[in-house]
């Protein structure tokens, strides 16, 4: 088998209602100031940390497609050594890391006030929204074992429905 495991379920087709306050807070989100270049790599960043193959793909997918940079993708797993990101960018992977891996102590205190410095008070509730609307994602589409050759078509289809 390759170490892949046939998908579960079709969780959005099997129950579309269960998901529709995900779908609502994507959209949500990307109307706020944090920005889509932004969000790509929160998404992106918590869903190495989950192992979540699928979600890896589909936005590392959405990221390209929105024209970001090869360099800044692949060193996401290093950021914190490479200069390609912003300061307010280093603040929100901080920010995702700290709430994605919440078992691990919390969020301290220091986080919250790199992270404060650099989004307002909406924008920090905002961000929480993103990071835990990923992680809700990545939970889904690793239960069911979505495979991640589908995120091209996914893709396709989101940005078909706006």
């Amino acid at each position: 088998m390759n170490g892949q495991h046939p998908q579960r379920l079709a969780y959005s087709t099997v129950a579309p209602g269960a998901l529709a306050s995900l779908y609502a807070a994507r959209k949500y989100l990307h109307g706020t100031s944090l920005g889509l270049g932004l969000l790509h790599l929160v998404d992106l960043r918590a869903s190495q940390m989950n192992g979540c193959a699928f979600c890896i793909n589909m936005h590392t997918i959405e990221a390209r497609d929105a024209g970001e940079r090869e360099e800044r993708l692949h060193g996401l797993l290093a950021w914190r050594e490479a200069g390609w990101y912003s300061d307010r960018e280093r603040a929100a992977l901080l920010w995702t890391e700290a709430l994605t891996a919440i078992t691990d102590g919390h969020v301290p205190d220091e986080v919250y006030g790199v992270v404060s410095q650099q989004f307002s008070e909406k924008e920090l509730v905002d961000l929480t929204l993103a990071v835990t609307t990923i992680n809700a994602w990545n939970r889904f589409s690793i239960a069911f074992r979505t495979p991640p050759e589908s995120a091209p078509a996914v893709v396709r289809a989101m940005a078909a429905a706006g």
